[in-house]
C-alpha cells in the first residue's frame, strides 16, 4: 500500500501538509459520521495507517528507505543447471529423487507467495455509568496489543551500512547439490545482490511487532444502550511485516442510576408525592438529566399514574436534536399520624367525603 497515495499526497510532502491531509482525510471518513459505512471504515483505518508511518519523521525515514530497496518476494525462484558433479553420492540413502530436486524450488516459491495477514481484532467489555452513556463523549480505555516494532517501524528488518553478504561471499549466487547434479540459485539473505544492506530486527525477532500496554480513545454516541457493540478501526493487533492492523471492538455496559430506570429512549422515574399535593395539585420539583425542572401534578392524582415531561428522555445517538421522554411514575406517601389532632382531621374528612374504595371488589 502507498502510503502517500492513501493520504492524497507525494513522497515531497511536509509535516504540515502530512497533517492537513490526516485532519481532512479523518474528518471525512470518521465512522462517527458515516455510521454503518464499511467502505468508509476501511478507508478511516488506511488513513490512520498512513498517518501513524508518515506522521513520526523516523517511520517516515525507514518507510521511504524501504521504498527504495528490492522487497524479497520479487526474487524470484530461479534455479540455473550446472551440470554434474559425480564425486558426490548418488545411491543409497543420500540419493536425491526428482521431487526432493525440485522441493527447495517449490517451497522458496510458496514462502514468499504468503502475504503477511491483517492483525487479528480485539474485543473487550467497558463499563460506563448512567451519566456517560446519556452524555456521550470520548471514554479512554486500556488494551494490550501488539503494536508496530519501533525499531523497525513494522518492517521486521533494520537498515544497515552495505556489507559482503557472507552468505554467498559476494556473488549474489548460492552453490546447490542434488545427487550428482548441480545448480545455482539467488542467494535468498541479499536477494541476489551480494550485497547487505539490511538486516533482520532484533527487537521483534523480525516479526514487526511487539506487545504493549496502550490507552484508546472510544467515541461514545449519546443515548447508547447497554450491549451496544463500537468499533474502533486500526486499533486491534498489528500485522506482521507491516501488514494492516486489525479493529477494536468494544461492548458497552451501561451501569444503573440510583433514581432512573431507561425504557427504550423514555426515562422513568418514580416521584414520592404527599397525600395533600396528590388530592389539590401544586407543584413538584423533579430532577432530569440536564438538572431539575419544576412538574405540575394534577388534582386528584391517584398513585401509579403516569406524567410525562416531553423532551426530558434519552438522547437519540443518530439525531442530536432529538430526546425521549422523562416518565414520572406518582406513588403516594402516607404521612405519619403522631397526634390526636391529625387522627381527628382525619376522620372528619372521611366524613366529609364518603367513598367505598373496595367497591369494585365484590363486583361481578
Amino acid at each position: 500500500m502507498d502510503l502517500y497515495g492513501v493520504l492524497d499526497l507525494t513522497p515531497a510532502a511536509t509535516s504540515a501538509d502530512i497533517e492537513r491531509a490526516y485532519l481532512r482525510l479523518a474528518r471525512r471518513y470518521h465512522p462517527g459520521i458515516n455510521p454503518g459505512d464499511r467502505l468508509g471504515a476501511e478507508r478511516f483505518r488506511q488513513v490512520q495507517q498512513a498517518y501513524e508511518v508518515l506522521g513520526d519523521p523516523g517511520r517516515r525515514d525507514q518507510y521511504d528507505a524501504g521504498r527504495h530497496r528490492r522487497p524479497a518476494a520479487s526474487i524470484e525462484a530461479s534455479v540455473e543447471f550446472d551440470g554434474f558433479d559425480f564425486s558426490a553420492m548418488a545411491q543409497g540413502a543420500e540419493a536425491a529423487t526428482f521431487s526432493e530436486l525440485f522441493a527447495d524450488v517449490f517451497q522458496d516459491a510458496a514462502r514468499r507467495a504468503v502475504a503477511a495477514d491483517q492483525g487479528t481484532s480485539l474485543e473487550l467489555t467497558m463499563q460506563i455509568s448512567f451519566e456517560e452513556a446519556m452524555r456521550g463523549g470520548a471514554v479512554p480505555v486500556s488494551v494490550v496489543r501488539r503494536d508496530r516494532c519501533p525499531a523497525c517501524g513494522g518492517a521486521g528488518v533494520v537498515a544497515l551500512e552495505s556489507l559482503e553478504c557472507e552468505a554467498c561471499g559476494g556473488r549474489g549466487a548460492v552453490r546447490w547439490v542434488r545427487g550428482h547434479m548441480v545448480f545455482t540459485k539467488a542467494c535468498e539473505p541479499c536477494g541476489g545482490s551480494g550485497r547487505l544492506t539490511w538486516a533482520a530486527c532484533g527487537a521483534c525477532a523480525s516479526s514487526g511487532v511487539q506487545t504493549r500496554s496502550e490507552v484508546v480513545t472510544v467515541h461514545v454516541p449519546a443515548g447508547i444502550e447497554s450491549q451496544a457493540r463500537l468499533v474502533v478501526p486500526g486499533r486491534g493487533h498489528a500485522g506482521e511485516r507491516g501488514a494492516p492492523a486489525g479493529d477494536l471492538y468494544v461492548t458497552i455496559d451501561v451501569a444503573d442510576h440510583k433514581v432512573f430506570r431507561r425504557d427504550g429512549r423514555d426515562l422513568l422515574l418514580t416521584v414520592p408525592v404527599g397525600i395533600h399535593e396528590a388530592a389539590l395539585g401544586g407543584r413538584i420539583e423533579v430532577p432530569t438529566l440536564a438538572g431539575p425542572i419544576t412538574a405540575r401534578v394534577p388534582p386528584g392524582t391517584a398513585t401509579g399514574t403516569r406524567l410525562r415531561i416531553r423532551g426530558h428522555g434519552v438522547p437519540d445517538p443518530h439525531d442530536r436534536e432529538s430526546s425521549g421522554d422523562l416518565i414520572l411514575e406518582i406513588q403516594l406517601v402516607l404521612p405519619p399520624v403522631r397526634d390526636e389532632r391529625s387522627k381527628a382531621l382525619l376522620r372528619e374528612f372521611a366524613q366529609l367525603n364518603p367513598v367505598d374504595v373496595r367497591a369494585h371488589l365484590f363486583e361481578h
